[in-house]
Parts: C-alpha cells; structure tokens; sequence
C-alpha cells in the first residue's frame, strides 16, 4: 500500500514538473517570437520606408515602439472572449457607439464621378488664380 502512494505521488510530482516545464517553453517561444517580429519589422521598415516615403531608419526598440503604439491604437477593434462576451465586445465598433470615429465614409462613393465633372476644372482655375497672385491671403 504504501508502495502504491508513493508511486501516486512520484506520477503527480512528475506530471507538475512537466507542465511547469511546457509553460516555461512556451513562454520562451512566445518571447523569441516576439523579439524575431520585431526584428522582420525593423528589417522591413528599414528596406522600404526610407526609399518609399523618404523616412529614416529605426533601431530595433523603435521598431518594437510603433509595432506597440499601432496595437494601442489600431487594436480596439477585435474580438474577445466567447460566445456572449463575442457581441458585447463588438458594440464598441458599430456606427454611432461611442467608440465610433463618427467619420461616414459612404459620402464618399460620389467623389470619382465629382472630381470628373467639376474638380479637375475646379482646380485648374484655383492654380491659375495662383500663379496670377489673387490668392486671396492678406
């Protein structure tokens, strides 16, 4: 008997090590993942954004700075938790909640046909009057 809860114990304490161990692995994965990403992204902002849009380039803390403020930032639309928690979480997101940027991007599904009909003409007599000097500016 005492031989069996011995070996009871010995299993469990074994199964405890094990499961540290694969939290522990995890975790570093999850941390070189981490570290790696910011590294493609400072590699990638590096390789294009100076040729592209004429900015500088990053060091890896930059890098790993914009990649957090861009989650602060563009994060609040995405979902959380489950089931009835996945609705509420996605009000935030709906036209008119408080979340909302109140921008109504469907005004502007008329803006091809109005630059054809009335901004290219609109803007070649604002840069006329320009280049007379009625710029109007005091």
């Amino acid at each position: 008997m005492e031989e069996y809860v011995e070996h009871k114990v010995r299993t469990k304490v074994e199964k405890f090590f094990r499961s540290v161990i694969k939290v522990l692995f995890i975790m570093l994965l999850i941390a070189l993942f981490i570290l790696l990403f910011g590294y493609v992204f400072m590699w990638l902002w590096n390789w294009l954004m100076p040729d592209i849009f004429g900015l500088t380039t990053i060091d890896y803390w930059q890098a790993v700075g914009i990649l957090v403020l861009a989650k602060l930032i563009l994060g609040g639309c995405e979902w959380h938790g489950r089931g009835k928690k996945r609705e509420k979480s996605n009000t935030r997101c709906r036209p008119g909640s408080r979340w909302s940027s109140g921008s109504d991007f469907s005004k502007w599904k008329h803006y091809d046909q109005f630059w054809k009909e009335e901004g290219e003409q609109a803007y070649s007599e604002y840069v006329q009057r320009l280049r007379n000097g009625a710029t109007g500016e005091n």
